[in-house]
Order: structure tokens, then C-alpha cells, then sequence
């Protein structure tokens, strides 16, 4: 019974380690980028897209989300929970293109800004590049291509938020 409990407690640790990981690197790319466009005029939106840093999936610390990503249950259980609390987080956080009805396209500024944070984030911690992410697995997931408003945008602000490791000086 104790190892149980002590096995529990760990997992859960365990858990609350990455998930505040995760958040506390999304919140710094939108405090990051948020600074950037407020003195680039940009107030409001940068602003907003500081709070929205400050509460960004908040949601995986309850509910199915949360007993998801502690869950011990056998494969059939957690193959359904995890499409639950996918659906859950996804048409929850607006975040995600799958929370808008018109997808990545029809996303305001802000939670695209913030989206795109998220992936930066995602693609520091395992180590891949963004633009590679974008180019290669957003475009198809989400339905745009090189050609669209939102892909401009999206680079727009890449560029705003990653830092360039090496100028050339003329």
C-alpha cells in the first residue's frame, strides 16, 4: 500500500515537473514577444498575449485533462480517456485551431501569437526546429500553405520572437 502511494506521488510529481516546464516556457515566449510588440506599438496585443502567457493550459490541472496525464488505467480506458481529454483541451483553449470553427485561419491575432509560442516552446524542449515544425507538419495538419495570410503571420512574428544567434556585420 505505501509503494503504491509513494509510486503515485512520484508520477505525480513527475507530471507537475513537466507540465509547469512546458507553461513556464510558453509564458516567457509570450512575455518575450508581448514586450517586443508593445514597443513596436503593438500594446493591447502584446498585453493580452502576456495574460494569456500567465494562464496558458491552465485546463491540464483538472478534470479528465489532469486524471489523463496521471492515469493508470489499462490500454482501452487510456486510449479513450486520452481522446477525451484531447477534445476537451483542444475545444477548450483557443490555442489550438481545432477550437475555431473556421481552424487556424479564422483564429484571432492574439491566441495565434500565442499558438505560436506554444510551438516554440514544444520545439525547445525536444530539440527540433520551429520553422522545420511549420513548414513541414502545421501546414498539412492545419490546412495552409506558404501562400496564406496565416503563414505570413505566423513568420511575421517568428521572427519577432526568436532571437538570431548570428548577425553578419557589414
Amino acid at each position: 500500500m505505501k509503494k503504491n502511494i509513494e509510486k503515485y506521488a512520484q508520477e505525480t510529481l513527475n507530471k507537475i515537473e513537466a507540465l509547469t516546464r512546458h507553461i513556464k516556457n510558453v509564458e516567457e515566449n509570450c512575455l518575450i514577444l508581448g514586450k517586443k510588440l508593445i514597443k513596436n506599438g503593438e500594446i493591447d496585443l502584446g498585453h493580452q498575449l502576456i495574460a494569456n502567457g500567465f494562464i496558458h493550459d491552465s485546463s491540464k490541472f483538472r478534470g479528465i485533462e489532469w486524471q489523463q496525464l496521471v492515469a493508470n488505467d489499462n490500454l482501452e480506458t487510456t486510449k479513450l480517456k486520452l481522446k477525451m481529454a484531447i477534445y476537451q483541451h483542444h475545444s477548450t483553449n483557443l490555442h489550438h485551431p481545432e477550437a475555431w470553427v473556421g481552424g487556424i485561419k479564422s483564429m484571432s491575432l492574439v491566441y495565434l501569437l500565442e499558438l505560436l509560442c506554444d510551438w516554440k516552446a514544444r520545439s525547445e524542449e525536444s530539440g527540433t526546429s520551429l520553422m522545420d515544425y511549420i513548414n513541414n507538419s502545421a501546414t498539412k495538419r492545419f490546412g495552409f500553405d506558404k501562400n496564406d495570410e496565416v503563414y505570413k503571420i505566423l513568420i511575421k512574428y517568428m521572427d519577432l520572437l526568436c532571437e538570431k544567434q548570428f548577425e553578419i556585420i557589414k
